[in-house]
């Protein structure tokens, strides 16, 4: 069974979230809250705010995968921010909640690891 993801900030127009959500919604994953990243925006004190209670990070670029252990080697802000952030200056989309994972972008692989 997939996993339910908590919170997702995305936009409908979003190429990448489009691919996200095909992927998602191709293995049945819940989605409890979303958030709409053209009406809400996401600016750097709250994106560093979402890292409140969570465990692990995981950013994507196109098949470039970075993961942070933000409970045992949490990293300075700015290296967090480059990760989190887009070239607009907001939150990237999509972002996904899964507990106490923050998962960024989209690489299907590692959406088969986090989802199922």
């Amino acid at each position: 069974m997939a996993k339910k993801i908590d919170w997702l900030y995305h936009r409908k127009s979003c190429v990448t979230c489009k691919r996200a959500e095909a992927y998602r919604d191709g293995c049945g994953t819940k989605v409890t809250e979303t958030v709409d990243a053209t009406k809400v925006r996401y600016g750097t004190a709250d994106a560093l705010k979402l890292l409140d209670g969570i465990d692990k990070l995981i950013a994507m670029k196109g098949t470039k995968v970075v993961t942070f252990d933000l409970k045992k080697d949490r990293p300075e802000d700015d290296v967090l921010l480059a990760h989190l952030m887009g070239p607009t200056g907001n939150l990237r989309a999509p972002t996904a909640r899964l507990g106490k994972l923050l998962v960024v972008g989209f690489n299907e692989e590692t959406y088969r690891t986090v989802l199922v």
